[in-house]
């Protein structure tokens, strides 16, 4: 491990639940609740305006499309600026674009323009705010292993949380505006929590170049990692043919098949495993982790084979459960590897060239998996995809930088 970052790991905090660890994990867990409520409040907002359901589509991809784009940067300025300053900006631009949002339903019938405007917002916001997550953690506990797997777990409930609240909500007031006032709410609770943080110093000063000097650093600092960069590699093609298609496509066949209520229980099943697999990462260590997310990945096999197969539901349900479990333990594992194998200097950058590549990928994914399953079948997209998850993980386990990488600490 690099000696910054073993420096930045050694001052923080003996214990996981000290001060600054609270801090953050109720920031997140707030944050991702209010996050969960913003499908659900465009839905319930401009349909019940009577505007078209492509018009909460074009809104999602408002909020995707400025993220995507500027995460890199988004990056780069939490080196210059550090993490905490960039993430507390943009609590508070996510808060004045949901306050608008919440007034502007509240007062009638926006203009979709305005919606798609204060969208993008939001999405400026999460691309300010994304790349600081990777590095504050290190900073924050000993046992990085445990809080991301803590992390985990909380925002596996609160992604189940935060839709049924916001339709509770819908239900009770009868309009998005309330909903989007809760979710402005989240971001002021969040952005307070992280001002109150009190981090010790990520390490040596570190002299600084132009936007663009950084984003080539950033680059070279990707590339030199072979293990790093290949499991972007390998995800990149993960997210086009699997990840992508695989929710669109599972929400189609399933509430084709067995209705749009059966569909929201699968996802809370999803959510739940999501859990289990968070539970399983807090008291499982592997000496090679990477490896061990691998072959957990093979959880997702699973899915898509019961999917692509159109089994019963009870089958659908062990399907989703074993997914979120094996997806949500992969991700610990990779947090961990990242977040201790990178040095701090470098590793909000790192994070968002992985968060970048493996989003647009994911969204590309998502627009092409309509068009293709309408010319071969969405069944047959589902069973393509268990061949490449199964050559995904193989080829994981077949790289040597990737298989033979050991845990740190």
């Amino acid at each position: 491990m690099p000696e910054t970052a073993r420096t930045s790991q050694a001052a923080a905090s003996p214990g996981l639940w000290n001060r600054n660890f609270r801090l953050f994990f109720v920031a997140r867990t707030v944050a991702v609740f209010g996050d969960g409520m913003v499908p659900v409040a465009l839905a319930a907002g401009l349909l019940g305006a009577g505007r078209p359901g492509s018009s909460v589509g074009y809104a999602l991809a408002a909020w995707i499309g400025p993220f995507a784009v500027l995460v890199l940067f988004g990056g780069v300025l939490a080196d210059r600026f550090t993490p905490r300053r960039m993430m507390i900006l943009a609590d508070g631009l996510r808060l004045a674009g949901a306050s608008v949002l919440a007034l502007s339903f509240a007062a009638g019938d926006p203009s979709v323009w305005v919606v798609y405007g204060l969208s993008a917002v939001s999405g400026v916001g999460a691309a300010l705010f994304q790349p600081g997550v990777a590095s504050t953690v290190p900073r924050l506990a000993h046992d990085v292993q445990r809080a991301n797997a803590v992390l985990r777990v909380c925002e596996a409930l609160m992604t189940m949380a935060g839709p049924a609240f916001a339709g509770l909500v819908v239900g009770l007031s009868g309009g998005a505006g309330a909903v989007f006032a809760a979710n402005a709410a989240t971001f002021g609770v969040s952005g307070l929590c992280l001002f109150l943080l009190r981090l010790p110093p990520a390490g040596d000063p570190v002299e600084r170049g132009s936007l663009l000097a950084e984003l080539v650093d950033g680059w070279h600092e990707f590339t030199s990692r072979s293990w790093l960069w290949g499991v972007i590699a390998i995800w990149t093609v993960y997210g086009l043919t699997v990840a992508g298609p695989m929710l669109p496509l599972t929400a189609v066949l399933v509430t084709e098949a067995h209705g749009s209520g059966t569909y929201g229980a699968l996802m809370a099943v999803n959510g739940a495993g999501s859990v289990a697999g968070g539970l399983l990462a807090l008291r499982l260590r592997p000496v090679r982790p990477l490896a061990a997310g691998a072959v957990a990945l093979l959880g997702v096999v699973v899915n898509l084979l019961v999917l692509g197969l159109n089994m019963p539901v009870l089958a659908l349900a062990v399907g989703q459960f074993v997914g979120g479990a094996a997806f949500a333990f992969w991700l610990v594992m990779w947090s961990t590897t990242v977040q201790t194998h990178v040095p701090p200097d470098a590793l909000n950058r790192l994070h968002a060239y992985d968060v970048s590549g493996s989003l647009l990928m994911m969204a590309a994914g998502r627009a092409l998996a309509g068009p293709v399953s309408e010319t071969v079948g969405a069944e047959r997209v589902l069973l393509a995809g268990v061949v490449v998850m199964v050559g995904v993980v193989g080829v994981l386990l077949g790289a040597r930088p990737i298989r033979e990488l050991r845990r740190m600490g």
